[in-house]
C-alpha cells in the first residue's frame, strides 16, 4: 500500500476531495464575513455583540459536546460534534485573517 493509497484508507476517502471540502466551506465563511447577509448564523458570528467571544465560546461548547459524544460512542454524534468544532475553528481563522493553508502548514510542520 502506498503513502497515498494508505492516507485515504486512513480518512474514509479522497484525500484531495477532503482539502476541498475544506476550502469550499472556508470560501463560504470568508463570503460570509465579507457580505455580513442577515439570514446568516455564519455572518451573525462576526457581528455579535460580544464580538470573537461568541465565537471562541461555541468552540468550548462545542468540543465539550464532542467528548461526551466520543464517551458515549455514538458514531453519529461524534461525527456531528466533530464538523461543529472544525465549522467554528475555521470562523475563528477568518476573524483572524487566517485561512486553511495556515492551519495545513502548521500541520505539515509538526509531521516532520
Amino acid at each position: 500500500m502506498t503513502d497515498e493509497s494508505a492516507d485515504t484508507a486512513a480518512t474514509g476517502g479522497d484525500t484531495q476531495e477532503s482539502t476541498e471540502m475544506l476550502e469550499e466551506l472556508f470560501a463560504v465563511i470568508e463570503q460570509r464575513k465579507e457580505t455580513l447577509p442577515e439570514d446568516s448564523y455564519t455572518a451573525s458570528l462576526f457581528t455579535h455583540e460580544r464580538g470573537e467571544n461568541a465565537a471562541l465560546e461555541k468552540v468550548g461548547e462545542e468540543s465539550t459536546e464532542f467528548v461526551l459524544a466520543a464517551k458515549s460512542g455514538d458514531h453519529e454524534e461524534i461525527a456531528h460534534e466533530a464538523a461543529d468544532i472544525v465549522y467554528h475553528l475555521l470562523v475563528v481563522l477568518a476573524m483572524h485573517d487566517m485561512t486553511v493553508a495556515d492551519l495545513r502548514a502548521e500541520l505539515a510542520e509538526r509531521r516532520s
